[in-house]
């Protein structure tokens, strides 16, 4: 059995309220669930001791078996100095969108456009001469 440490997902609408469970994998996101393991309140502010709270004892016992945590209870078990930080790269995290790239592509053409618009005339002007009148 694949198992899991992952949050369950509590509260009402618009006011979400987790709850940290041992699951199998296999299991829905707030369905059944083998061991609940703590709370975490998002709502509460990020210095409150009572945002996360784990029965630390039990956390070590289901990793002991061989249970994976999600990225979110990695980066707890990090903050709690349970487990060492894993490194993390995302390239593309920073990186905008399609539309914002076709976006800055449609600026950067406009922009070569006026500048040489505004560049050639002051070039042309002194080329060109007055037709004489007869």
């Amino acid at each position: 059995m694949a198992m899991k440490i992952r949050l369950s997902r509590g509260g009402s609408k618009k006011r979400p309220f987790y709850s940290i469970v041992a699951a199998d994998s296999r299991m829905p996101r707030d369905g059944r669930f083998i061991e609940k393991l703590g709370t975490y309140n998002p709502l509460l502010p990020k210095d409150s001791e009572d945002r996360v709270k784990m029965n630390m004892e039990r956390v070590q016992h289901w990793l002991d078996q061989g249970a994976q945590p999600s990225d979110r209870i990695a980066r707890f078990l990090e903050a709690a100095g349970v487990r060492e930080k894993a490194a993390r790269n995302n390239p593309q995290k920073g990186e905008p969108g399609a539309k914002a790239k076709e976006r800055a592509e449609e600026r950067a053409a406009k922009a070569a456009t006026a500048e040489e618009a505004a560049s050639a005339p002051a070039e042309e002007a002194p080329a060109e001469e007055a037709p004489a009148e007869e």
